[in-house]
């Protein structure tokens, strides 16, 4: 129940940012521009499509270059993070050669940034105590606090103030006492009450010590209120939905990438965020019993292919339609969008299943420069393409561009 009424309030947030954005579009001014309006935009994953190992993918910066000259906006959407927008869009900028900015970019925790004042005052999480996993040192826990969030700890914090937490990650220490910082509350083991209570869980970013942030979110997700140190009397109750699990206060679990391979430096692709998800399932399950005695791990996942990552890009991309033809975006709405991604799971998957609030089509374009090597892919594209700058000829053919 709680998790549908969490995707209730991420819907409930999207329509409420929907409405301003029509305010904002009524009220802006025509562009001194002639040039005409596209119909039509591109969304771009990064890895294996605009870069491999921080490399760019040849014709993938001739290609951004070509749709920032002809005026066709497009955005960058990717299932990566760890950094701020405004930090990771710079660091591509300069690596492509093509001026960027934050607006360019959704990456898989930005709609988490919707979640600090909540759907109303009860659902807002600014002031409370949220665990932030994954990404190097505590860059995450800042890009949360750049969000919004007001009181964000980490497994590393918890560790340090009492490595008896998880006792294989000592070897660790020397790495986690740079940037770990003293708990807001203490872990109190004889007054449970007033211990460090955290509110939500999330996993901004590729954990690192995935044992670790293993322990710490397994300790939440059976605890009694979300109190660190205690466990619930009511895990394992047959009587109660889900046979008590998750049924006490916990705090409730936000992934923000599904992706279980990704493309990296090494040959093969590697695991992914989807990939420490999975193996905490499977603790989960070992620990509780799992599907098989119809006991679920309660979650929320965003990122690629889910519905409320391609709806908070739309939205971005109305934004920024808005703010380079003014008025004139409203009286040409936009019609297409062309995904480009190398993942068949993720952007071909999310692109195909995605249904738009303001009616548009999103067509996807499968690369072979990342994850997708070959074959018949699980989910079919429109068409594939040997590589970006080929993508986005075939889809600028399709949209008959430029216009007569």
């Amino acid at each position: 129940m709680r998790s549908q009424t969490l995707w209730r309030s991420f819907g409930l947030l999207q329509r409420q940012t929907l409405s301003s954005h029509k305010t904002i579009t009524r009220r802006a001014i025509q562009t001194a521009s002639s040039r005409p309006v596209p119909n039509f935009a591109f969304a771009f994953d990064i890895d294996g499509v605009l870069l491999r190992a921080s490399k760019p993918i040849p014709g993938a910066a001739d290609s951004l270059a070509l749709l920032k000259e002809q005026g066709i906006p497009f955005l960058l959407l990717t299932n990566g993070g760890g950094k701020h927008e405004t930090e990771r869009v710079a660091e591509i900028s300069e690596k492509l050669g093509i001026p960027l900015d934050a607006t360019d970019i959704v990456q898989s925790h930005s709609p988490f940034a919707e979640l600090v004042k909540g759907s109303d005052e009860s659902s807002a999480l600014e002031h409370k105590c949220v665990l932030v996993a994954g990404g190097d040192g505590d860059n995450c826990r800042r890009v949360a606090e750049q969000y919004g969030f007001k009181n964000v700890v980490t497994p590393a914090d918890i560790f340090m103030a009492n490595p008896a937490v998880w006792p294989f990650s000592n070897h660790f220490s020397d790495y986690y006492k740079t940037f770990a910082r003293p708990l807001p509350t203490p872990i109190d083991f004889n007054d449970p009450l007033k211990s460090l209570k955290i509110d939500a869980v999330f996993v901004f970013n590729d954990p690192r010590d995935w044992a670790l942030d293993t322990q710490v979110i397994m300790d939440l997700l059976l605890s009694s209120q979300g109190r660190i140190g205690t466990l619930s009397e009511k895990n394992g109750r047959i009587d109660l939905p889900n046979h008590g699990y998750q049924q006490d206060g916990q705090p409730h679990l936000y992934f923000s990438n599904p992706d279980l391979w990704w493309a990296a430096a090494y040959p093969l692709p590697r695991l992914g965020q989807g990939g420490f998800r999975e193996a905490l399932e499977g603790v989960w399950a070992a620990t509780t019993g799992g599907p098989s005695k119809g006991i679920e791990l309660k979650k929320t996942v965003i990122g690629k292919p889910y519905q409320p990552t391609y709806e908070f890009a739309e939205r971005q991309l109305l934004r920024n339609r808005l703010r380079t033809f003014g008025s004139s975006a409203e009286r040409t709405p936009l019609e297409r969008v062309y995904m480009v991604g190398d993942n068949p799971e993720s952007d071909i998957r999310g692109a195909n299943s995605y249904r738009s609030e303001i009616g548009s089509s999103w067509h996807s374009i499968l690369v072979r420069t990342g994850v997708y090597s070959g074959g018949e892919p699980a989910w079919i594209p429109r068409t594939i393409a040997d590589n970006v700058h080929k993508g986005v000829q075939w889809a600028l053919k399709s949209s008959n561009w430029p216009a007569a």
